[in-house]
């Protein structure tokens, strides 16, 4: 079964609504990725056992990760429990090594 089209809009409003929409959309997909990547970068610092490089990428993060909450991209419930979450997971591994 074919999937419906989507119409364009009557109204201009409604036509820039979607050109709009298109720019936003491309704006949060890059803002997304970047909040996972630096999330990311330092689990793998936190596995790699190298506790220079995860704090230093723990301090980076933070600042990406409020910035994108503050956007409204995430929530901010999220944004604290990733950052409480890693800065558990860097301070354990300060202490055992």
């Amino acid at each position: 079964m074919a999937t419906k089209a989507k119409k364009n809009p009557r109204l201009a409003s409604g036509r820039k609504r979607a050109r709009q929409n298109v720019k936003l959309n491309a704006a949060h997909t890059s803002l997304r990725s970047k909040y996972r990547t630096a999330v990311k970068n330092v689990e793998k610092a936190v596995l790699a056992g190298d506790k220079d490089k995860a704090v230093e990428l723990f301090a980076k993060m933070q600042s990406v990760v409020d910035n994108v909450a503050d956007k409204g991209i995430f929530h901010k419930n999220k944004a604290a429990r990733d950052k409480s979450r890693l800065s558990a997971k860097v301070k354990a591994l300060a202490t055992a090594a």
